[in-house]
């Protein structure tokens, strides 16, 4: 049972602290895909919910938005502490509703989502100049997709990639968070190369409530693995990060595939193969940006 409420909001843009954007929107709080690893899930501390998280959602109203122009060459993210596209969407539609307050505004449009319901708004989404959609995709095993998170399929994740990189839309294959020795990157690289524009790599950074349930998870699904992640997350080495990182620096190569540590897609042509960005090192940046997504 997925407890929904309906709030009004003063705005719907807030001013961002992250780097990849100048206003953050959140179209919902909480959402029922419910991953076990959400770092979202500190949203709970802004609000009146007890709840569990991914049982509750609230929908938000807000005035509309004026003198769009303003917003011109300014880079939105949508979707940075909820997915504006989990299944409440195809009821409240909150998501559609703003794109359509923005079209023609000329703002950099980037959404972040784990569904395939963002298909029904390409109509809007080519209508932005360099818009961006990115797909989370951590592993290809659907078993274990299931027991992170009650997000679609890993194949209707990646068909619906695929089907914006066709109508020429830019895309991004997010792998986050890597699990170490269960998330294989190359295999995910392999699939997802030919039906993207990026692909960003992000390290699985454990911390709040969530850091005893991925724990707890490991030891009872994967007891062969639990002294790497004692090692990682409880003891703090990070020389597996780091080990990965020249790894995939090397496997990049074999693949033609440019290997960086800062995501200068905006400049890249659409037509190049895939930049491999690097994040594992940028926990410090989702720290600071807590607190201003707590008002989204």
């Amino acid at each position: 049972m997925i407890l929904e409420k309906r709030i009004d909001v003063r705005s719907i843009l807030t001013k961002s602290n992250l780097p990849v954007a100048d206003y953050s929107v959140n179209p919902y709080t909480g959402c029922t895909h419910g991953c076990r690893y959400c770092y979202a899930s500190f949203m709970k501390r802004f609000t009146n919910h007890t709840e569990a998280w991914g049982s509750f959602v609230d929908v938000k109203f807000w005035p509309e938005v004026k003198h769009t122009e303003k917003y011109e060459g300014k880079k939105v993210f949508v979707g940075s502490v909820t997915d504006p596209y989990q299944p409440i969407e195809e009821k409240y539609g909150r998501t559609r509703k703003f794109l359509e307050e923005m079209k023609g505004s000329g703002c950099l449009i980037s959404i972040a989502t784990k569904s395939d319901l963002v298909l029904r708004d390409i109509d809007l989404i080519r209508t932005f100049p360099a818009a961006r959609v990115s797909f989370s995709i951590n592993t290809l095993d659907e078993e274990f997709r299931k027991d992170m998170d009650g997000s679609v399929s890993i194949e209707r994740k990646i068909k619906a990639m695929q089907k914006l990189h066709e109508e020429g839309i830019r895309t991004t294959c997010f792998i986050s968070p890597i699990f170490p020795g269960i998330t294989d990157c190359k295999a995910i690289i392999r699939e997802c190369k030919d039906k993207c524009n990026l692909i960003w790599l992000e390290n699985l950074n454990l911390r709040g409530d969530y850091k005893p349930v991925i724990l707890d998870f490991i030891k009872r699904k994967h007891p062969d693995l639990y002294y790497l992640y004692d090692d990682i997350y409880l003891k703090g080495n990070r020389n597996y990060w780091f080990r990965l990182n020249d790894e995939l620096k090397e496997f990049c190569k074999t693949e033609g595939l440019e290997y960086i540590r800062d995501d200068d897609s905006l400049a890249r042509p659409f037509t190049a193969l895939p930049a491999v960005v690097n994040y594992f090192f940028h926990e410090e940046v989702k720290k600071n940006s807590e607190k201003q997504d707590s008002l989204c």
